[in-house]
């Protein structure tokens, strides 16, 4: 017969009295099956040792270790062991069949909410204490050996690594002769020889030296780490580099990563990771205590965060469901989402994280705990739109993004002639949710429509919807658009605007031609005369200027949208390379330097900001800064790797640097995924050291598709 871990070979086939049915999965210690017990009619998991390592002697014991110590504890979260025997000379495990997944699995490179991450906490804690209380130190404990069920109850798993403490073997021979101990305790886990999965080892682990019930403290407390920021708290590419970490580096502050827990928690987190020991927890018990204490005082909302996001109101606003049946309807959807955005932007005493924010977002399976946690927001809006024919229904969720809890619902059934309507009352109905006074100028502010007709406002988003795109096509049948949307309202100056951007862009990406130039002047004055508060058009314009070496003019216009549209890094890079042009250096200079600070001091209140990253290693190139660019490019292509705005700026940084290849790299890495419009990079001066390279011209050569440009 085959053996065990053969595809199919096992598949019903009784083994001593255990049907099996069908096997659930495997790993390097071992592979498993559901079975059934035919005595007790009952199923079970059987987990037999792979045939690679049937004959291997200390595999073998560990095996049999794993059973025996699991086997003398009795705990609802720890994984029951029924029964070890042995199949044609290759060892198994009958043990409790569990439904759900590993914690690994469950959260899956995210943040857990804070309930559920509680609530998981003192289950396993206080399954380390009755572990601990039988003498035995579990030295793997790790998201991939601690297994959730449907019902959220915690399952330690894989005690094959497990020890007996020397003070128990003295006392306990019983639970000694149980577990494995004396001359095979010896030889598997000798002092000096470091046991365990390298990135959750203690610091006594790492180096070899003999442990106790705080090394499993350590390691949850790096659990716990990942769990509430999605990250490992000692990452490397090699084990080298983790021990290094393990050793001699504190982790990046959970504060830091996820500002909305409670500082309690962030401070419990912290006392687990300490490198001594001795000032760890003394006790699985205590820790449990200490959780349950935290779990109640949350209960009773006396917590403290430990950011200063608890202390500023903010808000994401994630891009609506579309549930109309039209897939055309997204432009519909992304419109009415982005202005959703811009009329909550006017609400003073409401930070609201810009559309480039919450992009990453866009269509993903994401809770409003996993949305705080890697932006820092405490709020977070989302909903659905479905659209049949002239009728609208919307629906928004304002969620607390610490505790999940909802803050506000509200559903709209209007005609798309309401749409402004349903816009602005979100907007109050936030405000009031929040407990925001709005103040008349902001009222007013709110409602103000940019166009009375309807029909206009869904050319315009129909223009917007191609814009983005980036594709010469694209923005030309994006101007089509916002023409349509004129001629129903000839005083629509936002659409002027985006006339005005639109012809920029072909200017500055697609060819020089001086008609794209002029047209966007007049779009840009036309606009201007209806509503002189655009700052985009001003940056557009201003960038086209440069391009047309007008540098003089462009330097006026993006002082203008500075003055305008905010401090939007994007709008002083043409500026500050207006300034050099025309001679300015030492304003160019200060501008930059204070760009660079700026950006510096928001990364250390908001470490995942990947878009400031990205930005600071732009300016850190110009600087000649090439280690810090590079450090900062890995780190912002680490927090969203498949982010196509971040890869393309990296891109553009590494160039700067004249680095060809790895510049050449993130753009193939780009196209990759999806997003292959880039004929516009052959005219991007940040990559100018590739523009000859025939390899390039392949990658961003003029193509039919989507761009992931924002």
């Amino acid at each position: 017969m085959a053996a065990p871990n053969g595809s199919f070979s096992m598949i019903g086939q009784t083994v001593s009295h255990y049907r099996i049915k069908e096997k659930l999965g495997g790993g390097g210690m071992g592979v498993v099956y559901r079975a059934e017990d035919t005595r007790l009619g009952r199923n079970v998991a059987l987990k037999f040792l792979p045939e690679e390592f049937a004959r291997d002697h200390q595999a073998v014991e560990r095996f049999q270790r794993e059973a025996r110590a699991a086997s003398a504890l009795n705990h609802p979260n720890i994984c029951t062991i029924h029964d070890i025997d042995e199949y044609e000379g290759r060892p198994f495990i009958a043990m409790e069949l569990l439904e759900g997944e590993t914690l690994k699995h469950h959260i899956s490179g995210q943040s857990m909410p804070i309930e559920e991450t509680l609530e998981l906490a003192i289950q396993i804690s206080d399954a380390l204490e009755a572990t601990h209380a039988r003498g035995i130190v579990h030295r793997d404990i790790k998201p991939a050996n601690i297994f959730v069920t449907r019902r959220g109850q915690a399952k330690i798993l894989d005690f094959g690594l497990a020890k007996l403490t020397p003070r128990k073997q003295r006392v306990g021979e019983t639970v000694g002769a149980t577990v494995g101990a004396g001359a095979t305790e010896e030889r598997l886990t000798s002092s000096g020889s470091a046991m365990g999965t390298v990135a959750y080892m203690s610091p006594e682990q790492a180096r070899g030296e003999d442990v106790d019930a705080r090394t499993d403290l350590f390691s949850l407390g790096v659990v716990l780490y990942e769990v509430v920021t999605g990250r490992q708290a000692f990452a490397g590419n090699t084990t080298a580099v983790i021990f290094d970490a393990i050793l001699n580096r504190a982790p990046m502050p959970v504060a830091r990563l996820n500002p909305s827990l409670p500082a309690e928690l962030d401070q419990l987190i912290g006392r687990l990771l300490e490198k001594d020991r001795a000032m760890r927890f003394p006790s699985a018990g205590k820790l449990r205590a200490d959780l349950q204490r935290l779990k109640r005082e949350l209960d009773s909302g006396r917590a403290v965060t430990a950011g200063a996001a608890s202390l500023v109101k903010s808000l994401a606003v994630l891009y609506f469901e579309n549930l109309s049946a039209q897939k055309e309807d997204e432009y519909f959807r992304d419109g009415m989402t982005e202005d959703i955005i811009t009329e909550l932007l006017k609400v003073k005493g409401l930070k609201v994280f810009p559309r480039a924010a919450v992009l990453g977002f866009r269509d993903k399976p994401v809770t409003a705990p996993q949305v705080g946690q890697e932006l820092g927001a405490t709020y977070v809006l989302s909903g659905t739109l479905r659209r049949a024919g002239n009728r609208l229904r919307v629906t928004a969720q304002l969620v607390e993004a610490r505790s999940g809890h909802g803050v506000w619902a509200e559903r709209f059934d209007r005609t798309l002639e309401d749409v402004f309507e349903v816009q602005d009352e979100i907007a109050r109905s936030i405000a009031q949710a929040l407990r925001i006074t709005l103040s008349p100028q902001e009222e007013r502010a709110i409602a103000r429509k940019p166009t009375e007709n309807a029909e206009a406002y869904d050319y315009f988003l129909r223009g917007r919807g191609y814009a983005r795109r980036l594709t010469r096509t694209d923005l030309e049948f994006a101007l089509q658009m916002y023409e349509r949307a004129i001629a129903l309202d000839a005083g629509f100056a936002l659409a002027y605007a985006e006339v005005a951007i639109a012809c920029a862009v072909i200017f500055y990406f697609h060819g020089s031609e001086e008609q794209w130039l002029e047209r966007g002047q007049q779009a840009y004055e036309r606009a201007l005369e209806l509503n002189p508060n655009y700052g985009t058009a001003y940056f557009a314009l201003g960038r086209a200027l440069f391009r047309a070496d007008r540098p003089g003019e462009a330097a006026d216009l993006a002082a203008r949208a500075i003055e305008v549209g905010g401090d939007d890094y994007n709008v002083f890079v043409p500026y500050i390379m207006a300034l050099e042009r025309v001679g300015r250096h030492d304003e160019a200079h200060l501008l930059r330097e204070g760009r660079m600070r700026a950006l510096e001091r928001q990364l250390e209140m908001v470490p995942e900001d990947a878009r400031a990253r990205i930005l600071l290693a732009t300016n850190y190139a110009h600087f000649g800064k090439q280690d810090a660019a590079i450090r900062e490019v890995q780190k912002a292509i680490a927090l969203r790797p498949n982010d196509s705005n971040i890869l393309y700026n990296a891109a553009c940084t590494y160039g700067i640097m004249q680095r060809k290849t790895e510049a050449l790299e993130l753009l193939k890495r780009i196209k990759s995924l999806g997003f292959v419009q880039l004929d516009w990079a052959r005219r991007d001066p940040d990559l100018s050291c590739l523009h000859n390279d025939p390899e390039f011209l392949a990658v961003v050569g003029e193509e039919k598709g989507k761009t992931g440009s924002s």
